[in-house]
């Protein structure tokens, strides 16, 4: 009985470990397509750091990664750079593998 119950507490362990994880690597990805979208319209380092945490924050509006592409694409039009939503589709992929390196590497 307690093997089973240890099992059952190290697969919770588990489940909650990669829980965090996957939020973190999400949130990190967020923060640096803010940080590639701030780039492209020429924004401060004071800026872009704001604009980042702004990118973070538009992805807790609805699941999924529409509400940040949404929020990129519409901020990238209006600053007037010529940067597509296959683009930012693209970058947001780039920026997920690189988040899970950078977080992999801290670990």
């Amino acid at each position: 009985m307690t093997d089973f119950k240890d099992r059952e507490r190290a697969e919770e362990a588990k489940f909650a470990h990669d829980e965090e994880m996957h939020f973190r690597i999400h949130a990190r990805r967020n923060r640096l397509l803010g940080q590639w979208a701030a780039e492209a319209m020429g924004l401060s380092a004071v800026e872009a750091e704001a604009y980042a945490k702004s990118v973070v924050q538009a992805d807790f509006e609805e699941s999924g990664d529409e509400d940040v592409v949404r929020k990129l694409l519409g901020d990238l039009v209006s600053a007037g750079t010529e940067i597509s939503e296959a683009e930012i589709r693209s970058a947001l992929d780039a920026k997920a593998v690189e988040a899970r390196r950078q977080l992999m590497g801290e670990s």
